[in-house]
Formats: structure tokens, sequence, C-alpha cells
């Protein structure tokens, strides 16, 4: 009776690993990233771009680069002049 004991634990305790280890791997999906806005830093801040419109280079009425960015839409502009 003292060596049944050992016996069937072992047994048992093998059964659990084996059955642990045939357990099929759960893959972890990576979840999908929602798309960052475009910034654009203005004379009035840094912004967040509108959807359908676009940062680019302001310049001043004579041409001159201002360094700032202007946000271009189809229809507008918003926070300075572009070419």
């Amino acid at each position: 009776m003292k060596t049944i004991v050992p016996v069937v634990t072992a047994v048992v305790l093998v059964l659990a690993l084996v059955s642990a280890s045939a357990a099929p791997n759960k893959r972890h999906t990576k979840a999908a990233t929602a798309a960052q806005p475009q910034i654009a830093c203005t004379v009035v801040g840094c912004i967040p771009v509108q959807r359908g419109c676009h940062p680019e280079m302001g310049y001043t009425p004579g041409g001159t680069p201002t360094g700032f960015d202007v946000v271009v839409c189809p229809n507008y502009t918003l926070y300075g002049n572009h070419r």
C-alpha cells in the first residue's frame, strides 16, 4: 500500500504535465492601432490637422518662408499663406 501512493501520484503528475503541454498554444494578436493625426506647428501653436487637410510650409505675402506651418484644405488655408 505504501508503494502504490507514490506510483499513483507520479502517474497523475505525468498525465497532468502531458495534457498541459499538448494543449494548443494561443496566439496573441496585436490590436489595430488608430492612425495618429498629423501635427502642424503654426503661428498659434502646434495643432492637429483636420481630416482632408495637410500641413505645408508657410510663407509671408512677399514669399519669404516664415518657419511655421499652414494648414491647407481643399477650399481654404488656415494660419498663413502657402505657395
